[in-house]
């Protein structure tokens, strides 16, 4: 889970998961959304893939970004459990 939260602490790196919300995008989509050298983005697309927020496909000579949401619901359920359970479980305020 320490791979998530770095991967998630950089602004950049959630805005590409943000860019990444409304669905796959190419390598060079995503470029074009970020005004970042090559070199920068990949670095960030490479904490995002270790962290596996992201699943990456190859598509003819295109490299193709995805959310990986089940990384998500297993930390939030990690955090649900570390903070007292899930919100259906937890007491309603009177």
């Amino acid at each position: 889970m320490n791979e998530v939260f770095k991967a998630l602490s950089d602004p950049t790196r959630r805005e590409i998961l943000r860019a990444l919300r409304a669905g796959e995008r190419s390598a060079g989509e995503l470029a074009e959304m970020f005004p970042l050298t090559k070199s920068t983005l990949s670095g960030h697309f490479a904490v995002l893939k270790a962290a596996d927020l992201v699943v990456t496909e190859k598509r003819g000579t295109s490299v193709i970004y995805r959310l990986n949401t089940s990384v998500f619901e297993e930390v939030l359920s990690s955090l649900f459990d570390l903070f007292g359970g899930s919100p259906e479980t937890q007491e309603k305020p009177s």
